[in-house]
């Protein structure tokens, strides 16, 4: 059972890739493949102008204009018309170089009826067109931006004061010096939509462009000049019906779209329209076709996600490394600063340890004995012979303390008597 569902959504899958196939446009289309010029120096199916300078075709880009001199202009035009009725889808890769910090320079894309008159002319020096222009520029010093512009050939915008006014849709992108390949893409399945970097930009659903008309790419500089290279220019048609004439009031039927980037879907045919074998062998030929274009078209849906992917992985990883960095520096600065502090505090100590072990105390210690032992002789011989001498002196003599001996016997021995005496002579008391 998966097996079969496994199956019945890649028929699934392949019905729809062959129903919704475009077509590489080969003479619309360059930088598909290298080299862009065969050896005689033209860009096949393209014609090269320019003005004040001399265009570089090189193996896989064009540089319009050059980084100096200034005041340049260079022009890029389709030989042939895209006369495909049904939707297409035009990808345009570009790269803008310069070292002035206030540049002046654009490029532009058109897809306009008469290529004669914008030739070699920027959005603010065209007159009258008919048809679609994409400028991107520095306009407004918001650091980039693309902006599109419609005219039905009654507007003059050399001569207009306010050309802003006319955009019907921008976005800012800072293109400048980025060092990569910038990708515009334009797709007119429902409408006008118009991305950049696989992003989209600004979208429509009530412009429809007719077919007939021819694309074309110019650039511009000033004074200080931007270098714009051109590597890529690719468009792929897809079968519809024929829409109606350029306007941009008209509502389109929304139609499904499942896969991304996915062309126009071709209609259903009965079987019994296709009477002959070829007929049938043609059928089967641009279905086939359709799904080796769809194929391609995925194989590059995949390799631009493996392009992010990779873009996001070194981001991260760089990242991570300069985080790294600046924690090991940080510790690295710490152990250095503890082990000057250590090595100090050694220096210290064998300082000491020098000056203690480079001085003899013995002379010190001798003196300091031989001082205690003179206190110690003069405690003892001095203080006892002191001491006698005090006690000698301050004794009394022998005579006086026997004399007051028999006087003190002799006052005992007079009170006595004197006692009795007196005893005897009181009355007597008889009971």
């Amino acid at each position: 059972m998966p097996s079969r569902a496994a199956s019945r959504v890649s028929t699934a899958w392949l019905l729809a890739a062959m129903a919704s196939a475009q077509y590489l446009n080969e003479q619309l289309s360059f930088g598909y493949k290298t080299p862009l010029s065969p050896n005689d120096g033209t860009l096949p199916g393209w014609s090269v102008s320019s003005e004040n300078h001399q265009p570089q075709l090189l193996s896989d880009r064009i540089i319009l204009t050059p980084p100096v001199p200034g005041n340049t202009r260079g022009a890029l035009w389709a030989q042939q018309p895209l006369n495909s009725e049904g939707g297409w889808t035009a990808d345009f890769e570009f790269r803008a170089n310069g070292g002035y910090d206030s540049p002046s320079g654009n490029v532009q894309l058109w897809f306009v009826k008469d290529k004669n008159s914008v030739g070699a002319s920027s959005v603010y020096t065209v007159g009258n067109y008919d048809g679609l222009a994409l400028v991107i520029d520095q306009y407004g010093g918001r650091g980039g931006g693309v902006r599109g512009f419609l005219n039905d050939g009654t507007r003059n915008f050399n001569t207009h004061g306010s050309l802003e006014s006319l955009a019907f849709g921008h976005c800012d992108y800072s293109y400048r010096n980025l060092g990569r390949n910038s990708k515009l893409t334009i797709r007119t399945t429902n409408g006008l939509s118009v991305s950049v970097d696989d992003r989209e930009c600004f979208s429509s659903d009530k412009i429809s462009i007719p077919a007939g008309y021819y694309f074309g790419v110019t650039a511009a500089t000033a004074e200080n000049p931007d270098s714009f290279e051109i590597f890529k220019f690719v468009v792929q048609t897809g079968a519809s019906s024929a829409p109606p004439p350029l306007q941009q009031n008209q509502k389109q039927q929304q139609q499904p779209n499942h896969l991304p980037n996915a062309p126009e879907i071709l209609p259903d045919s009965s079987a019994s329209e296709f009477t002959s074998t070829s007929q049938q062998f043609s059928d089967l030929h641009n279905r086939l076709q359709s799904l080796s274009h769809q194929l391609t078209s995925l194989f590059g849906e995949f390799e631009s996600i493996a392009r992010k992917l990779d873009t996001s992985q070194a981001v991260l990883t760089n990242g991570i490394d300069s985080l790294a960095r600046d924690k090991l520096d940080v510790m690295n600065r710490r152990i250095e600063d503890t082990h000057r502090r250590v090595e100090a505090i050694e220096r210290n100590v064998d300082q000491v340890r020098r000056d203690v072990e480079g001085r003899d105390y013995k002379e010190h210690l001798t003196a300091l004995q031989k001082t205690v032992d003179g206190v110690k002789g003069s405690l003892s011989g001095e203080f006892s012979e002191n001491l006698g001498q005090a006690i000698t002196a301050s004794a009394p003599r022998m005579g006086m303390f026997i004399f007051v001996v028999i006087a003190v016997q002799i006052m005992m021995a007079g009170a006595y008597l004197v006692y009795k005496k007196r005893r005897d002579s009181a009355p007597k008391k008889y009971l």
